[in-house]
C-alpha cells in the first residue's frame, strides 16, 4: 500500500488500533497467544492434525471476505490455505479491482484496475464476447462477481445483452427484450444486474423504460434466468420518477438506481424495484444531491456524498458516508465524515467519489481531470492505495469480485 508521499496524495489524523477498537465496542485486549508458525518444528502435516483442513475451509466459507483474507495472518498453514487456487470456489473473494474504459478515437478500450497491484487474471476486453470485428461491448453493470455487457452490432444497428462470469470465461446470450410499436421510442438504455450466490444461482437482467425527452420512468423489461424469457412490468412509482445514467446496487432483493422526483421540487432518490416489478419504492437520499454515488458494503446499502459536480465546483464542506441498515425503514445512517477543506489543503487536488469497498468503510476516489484512482479508509482519515489509470479514462469504476464457483446455465465458453 502506498502512502501520502506519492504524488502529494493526503493522509489525514490516524486512530489507535485501541481506540478503533474501543469505538466499535470490540475488544482491545492484545493477542498473545502463540501462532502455528511460531513453532518452526510443527510441519504443515502437523498442524493439520491438530485442525482438520475440511473443517477449517468449511468454517471460513461460512464467513465475510473481509474476515476471510485477515485470518492470513492466523498461520503459515491457514495463509496458504486461503491462498490456494484449488479452495476459490469453496472461500469467499474480495475485492480484486475495477474496470473502466478509456475513450480513444478508435473507440473505447477496457481496463483492469487492481486493488493489489497484480495484474488481471482475464482479459478486460473480453474479445470471445464479439469475435466479429463489426461488433463491439459496452460494460453495464457488475454484481458479485457476474458482469452485464450490452454487445452491439455498428452494421445492423442493434443490440443485445450479455452476462459473462469472466473468472470461469462462461458466457450466456441474452434474447432481445419485447417490443411493440407504442415502446418502439422509448428509451430503454438503462439496466442494471441482479445476482445473489448466497441465495440462488440464477440471475435478473432489469431494463428501465423511459419516455423521451423527460426520461420519465415507464416501465421495465426483467429477464430471469430461470425462465430464461422476458417480462414486462407498467411503473409502479406513484410519484413522476425520471433516471439517471448512474450505477445499480442489488440488495434485499430489490434492484435501486438513482433518479429525481419531479413534482416534488426535484427532489433526490433512490428508486427501487424486486425481481417481479411488483413492489416499487422510492427512498431519499441525504443533502438531496445528484452527485452521490450508491454501493453495496457490508451487506447494506451505502451512499457517498460526492463534494464536487459535474464542472468540479464543490457542493459541501465534507465527504460524507450514509448507511442504509433497513431499506423499509428508509432511514440513513450516517457513518463518517472527511473534510474537503483538510483535503484539498493537503493534496492540491480535486477528487470525486466513486466507489465504496464492499467489504468496508473505504471509498475510492478520482482525479478531476486527472489518471488517478485513490482509496481512502473513512474510519482512520487515511490514504491506502493508489491506482494509476489509463489516459482519457471515462469515470465510471465498476467493482469486480470474483466468482469461481457459479456455473451459468445454457452457457458458452
Amino acid at each position: 500500500m502506498e502512502e501520502a508521499k506519492k504524488g502529494g496524495i493526503f493522509e489525514g489524523n490516524t486512530k489507535s488500533s485501541s481506540m478503533e477498537g474501543a469505538e466499535k465496542g470490540e475488544i482491545c485486549e492484545r493477542n498473545t497467544k502463540p501462532r502455528l508458525d511460531d513453532h518452526p518444528q510443527v510441519t504443515a502435516a502437523g498442524a493439520a492434525s491438530l485442525f482438520n483442513v475440511d473443517l477449517i475451509l468449511e468454517i471460513l466459507s461460512r464467513l465475510p471476505a473481509r474476515s476471510v483474507h485477515r485470518f492470513k495472518c492466523v498461520s503459515v498453514l491457514w495463509r496458504d490455505l486461503i491462498a490456494d487456487p484449488a479452495n476459490h470456489k469453496k472461500l469467499p473473494q474480495t475485492l480484486a479491482g475495477f474496470l473502466y474504459t478509456s475513450f480513444y478515437n478508435s473507440g473505447y478500450r477496457h481496463h483492469f484496475a487492481s486493488f493489489s497491484g497484480g495484474a488481471a487474471s482475464f482479459d478486460p476486453s473480453l474479445p470471445y464476447l464479439h469475435p466479429n470485428k463489426d461488433e463491439g461491448i459496452t460494460l453495464v453493470d457488475a454484481c458479485n462477481g457476474l458482469l452485464l455487457y450490452r454487445r452491439y452490432n455498428s452494421s445492423r444497428h442493434d443490440y443485445h445483452f450479455v452476462v459473462c462470469n469472466p473468472a470461469t470465461g462462461r458466457w450466456v446470450e441474452l434474447p432481445p427484450q419485447p417490443q411493440t410499436q407504442e415502446r418502439m421510442n422509448r428509451l430503454n438504455h438503462t439496466a442494471g444486474l441482479a445476482f445473489d450466490p448466497a441465495v440462488s444461482s440464477h440471475f435478473h437482467v432489469l431494463c428501465f423504460e423511459r419516455t423521451f425527452p423527460k426520461t420519465l420512468i415507464t416501465g421495465v423489461n426483467i429477464y430471469s434466468s430461470r425462465t430464461g424469457a422476458w417480462i414486462r412490468r407498467d411503473s409502479g412509482i406513484v410519484e413522476k420518477a425520471t433516471l439517471f445514467r448512474s450505477k445499480c446496487v442489488f440488495v434485499g432483493g430489490m434492484l435501486y438506481i438513482m433518479g429525481n422526483l419531479e413534482d416534488i421540487n426535484g427532489e433526490y432518490v433512490l428508486v427501487g424495484v424486486d425481481m417481479e416489478g411488483k413492489v416499487w419504492k422510492t427512498i431519499r437520499v441525504p443533502y438531496g444531491s445528484k452527485f452521490g454515488t450508491i454501493g453495496l458494503s457490508q451487506g447494506c446499502l451505502h451512499y457517498a456524498i460526492a463534494p464536487l459536480n459535474n464542472n468540479n465546483e464543490i457542493l459541501v464542506s465534507e465527504i460524507a458516508l450514509w448507511c442504509l441498515k433497513d431499506c423499509d425503514s428508509k432511514q440513513w445512517v450516517l457513518k463518517h465524515t472527511a473534510s474537503i477543506d483538510t483535503l484539498i489543503s493537503m493534496t492540491w487536488e480535486k477528487y470525486r467519489v466513486v466507489e465504496i469497498h464492499p467489504d468496508c468503510d473505504t471509498i475510492f476516489l478520482a482525479q478531476c481531470g486527472g489518471d488517478t484512482l485513490v482509496s481512502y479508509d473513512m474510519w482512520h482519515q487515511k490514504v491506502g492505495c493508489i491506482i494509476n489509470l489509463e489516459k482519457n479514462s471515462v469515470h465510471k469504476f465498476l467493482p469486480y469480485v470474483p466468482l469461481f464457483s457459479e456455473p451459468l446455465a445454457d452457457a458458452e465458453g
